[in-house]
């Protein structure tokens, strides 16, 4: 019997080692051959879905490296072919191993639930204001099962994970204010309805005046204002698009911050047209 023959580079081992023109075909016919007795080819090659004449191919070529024999009427592997499956089987093992350890798997995952849900019921998930929320149900691309009962607004484990969680990027809506309107009183009121029907945006403003005009024209609500380009960028990922307040003459200096994310879709909306303060707004 001859010694499977060595090779002279460094030995691969794992997914590396099955690289090679017919290794995992060589790899599953010694598995067979070494699991149970086989009298004739065609059973190895119906379980490897191969035909006849690819199985005696493969055998074959064990047969010359000195990994299996035909003995006694029966295919077998030797010992250096079970030396070799066991081998290599384990550096498949420790190979995946290593390479799941650094993949993030998500097996469970906490959502803010949006309807009451009880321990065990189906749920699907969504991407809502930026936020992962669970409904009880099963109509959704993304689904889990509840692991413990949650009321609306709080959180809840979900565990047996399905699917993708479908999220379209935000917009981001630059709204312009001509720097001769800060002081009309109009200006307030015609911003104040442009960002009303911008109510689920996320609201911005550049400047002094800019951030001054959108605290008057929306009460109550949050302004963000600093890290402009990295606020409307990271919202934008998780599919919220923004209002952005600024006065004209500072626009071009914001739109060429903005311009260094290519992620982004971004739209110029003039809220008040130089010289006509009390336009109507778009």
């Amino acid at each position: 019997m001859r010694a499977p023959a060595r090779s002279s580079g460094p030995r691969r081992r794992g997914l590396g080692a099955l690289r090679g023109g017919g290794a995992v075909s060589d790899l599953l016919f010694l598995y067979e051959v070494t699991t149970r007795e086989v009298a004739q080819l065609r059973d190895v090659a119906d379980a490897l879905g191969l035909s006849v004449q690819a199985a005696s191919h493969t055998f074959r070529g064990l047969a010359r490296r000195g990994l299996a024999q035909a003995n006694a009427g029966r295919y077998r592997p030797t010992v250096a072919g079970v030396d070799f499956l066991h081998r290599t089987l384990q550096g498949l093992e420790t190979d995946l191993a290593e390479r799941l350890e650094r993949l993030h798997i998500v097996a469970t995952t906490r959502a803010l639930a949006r309807s009451s849900i009880a321990a065990g019921a189906p749920v699907v998930l969504e991407i809502e204001g930026g936020l992962l929320t669970a409904r009880a149900g099963t109509d959704g691309p993304s689904r889990g099962t509840a692991r413990s009962a949650a009321r609306r607004g709080q959180l809840v484990e979900v565990e047996r994970l399905e699917g993708i969680v479908p999220l379209a990027p935000g917009r981001v809506e630059v709204l312009t204010v001509p720097e001769e309107a800060v002081g009309d009183r109009a200006t307030v009121g015609i911003l104040a309805a442009a960002l009303a029907r911008r109510r689920h945006a996320l609201l911005v403003a550049r400047g002094l005046e800019a951030i001054h005009l959108a605290t008057r024209a929306a009460p109550g609500r949050p302004v963000e204002r600093f890290g402009i380009a990295s606020v409307v960028e990271e919202a934008a990922r998780l599919g919220v698009s923004s209002a952005v307040v600024v006065l004209d003459r500072d626009a071009p200096q914001l739109l060429a911050q903005l311009a260094d994310s290519a992620a982004l879709q971004i739209e110029l909306v003039a809220v008040l047209r130089r010289g006509r303060s009390r336009d109507r707004a778009r």
